[in-house]
């Protein structure tokens, strides 16, 4: 289709994550279960780089332009420095990619795997979730990369910032709000208002709240004012389901992204299926054609213009569902966005 491509070159195992440079609307980061994370130049369709890791990469993000980070399965985070050959990482640590000189700098490890990154670019800081009930800050260039630890109550599934704003999702359906400068005790402690195991998680674009899904196909609309006026304009509505022969189909929604620009945002499930949603008129604006499998992760590009949509199984019905059409496409494609993505007037 001309207004998608599909990357060359892409995982040969299910896609953990998609993630866009900050600063160049063309770098893409992807992240896998066949223990890569691949580095792209979307609009070359090229793959650039390709860093090996001993174990699956859960998660993968920019830090800056020319350095980018994982964190993985075998409980290591690794940077790495801009690349043209592939490379290979030591395990257990937590990683730095060097994308200009393809160094990767151990910075250190968790207990447990490595299950979300996040980066306050507000304090320059690398953070780090674990299932090990942690989080940990990293300065990069620090002779002594881990700043601090931060012990929690239950296992980190997500993380995502917005300024000094770290929204930290939990088993047991529990979130911690935090102001990283001040991370003693969370700002806020919550509940999620889905009744379900928490499946994705992402902060509006305006650094008002966040939106969460959950693994019944349902998304919730939070808002960080504790305030009872602010908190009556939460809400939750039902997404990602369908009726088949008198059947009602629920499938997970396992990835969220606000617009950089106009804060709408997108959800993506194992349905196949990308919607783009305006959270304060509470409609839906766009519904993309389905793809050929389940979409684990989705990411806005830094302006706006760009989404990158990962396409691989998410394991939801076992190895039973390898057998079924799609269980075995491994696909990242980036789809050029418009007027979809604009909020509705009024």
């Amino acid at each position: 289709m001309a207004d998608q491509i599909e990357l060359s070159s892409p995982p040969f195992d299910s896609v953990s994550q998609v993630r866009f440079s900050p600063t160049n609307p063309d770098h893409l980061l992807v992240s896998a279960w066949d223990t890569t994370v691949r580095f792209y130049d979307v609009a070359a369709n090229e793959q650039k780089a390709k860093f090996d890791h001993r174990a699956a990469v859960l998660s993968c993000l920019f830090g800056d332009s020319t350095h980018a980070y994982s964190g993985c399965l075998d409980t290591g985070v690794r940077e790495y420095v801009s690349p043209p050959h592939s490379l290979e990482m030591d395990t257990d640590i937590s990683h730095r990619l060097d994308l200009t000189t393809e160094k990767v700098t151990s910075l250190g490890q968790h207990s447990n795997a490595v299950s979300t990154l996040s980066y306050a670019r507000e304090i320059n800081t690398l953070i780090s979730g674990s299932w090990d009930q942690s989080l940990r800050f990293w300065d990069p260039r620090a002779p002594k990369a881990e700043v601090s630890n931060h012990t929690l109550p239950e296992r980190v599934y997500h993380m995502d910032i917005v300024n000094n704003t770290l929204v930290v999702s939990m088993a047991s359906r529990l979130f911690h709000i935090y102001d990283v400068r001040r991370m003693s005790e969370p700002a806020q402690t919550r509940e999620s208002s889905l009744k379900f195991m928490t499946r994705s998680l992402a902060c509006m674009a305006d650094g008002q709240g966040y939106a969460i899904g959950s693994v019944e196909g349902r998304i919730g609309v939070e808002y960080f004012d504790p305030s009872p006026e602010i908190q009556d304009k939460k809400y939750a509505f039902k997404c990602h389901r369908q009726n088949i022969e008198d059947v009602d189909h629920v499938w997970p929604v396992n990835a969220l992204a606000f617009h950089p620009v106009h804060n709408t945002f997108a959800s993506a499930g194992s349905d196949g299926t990308v919607s783009i949603w305006d959270h304060k008129v509470k409609k839906r604006l766009r519904q993309y054609p389905k793809y050929a499998s389940a979409i684990p992760s989705i990411a806005f590009n830094c302006d706006g213009t760009r989404l990158a949509v990962g396409v691989s199984y998410t394991w939801d019905e076992g190895e039973e569902g390898l057998k079924k059409e799609g269980g075995t496409v491994r696909a990242v494609w980036v789809r050029k966005v418009g007027d979809e993505v604009k909020p509705r007037a009024g």
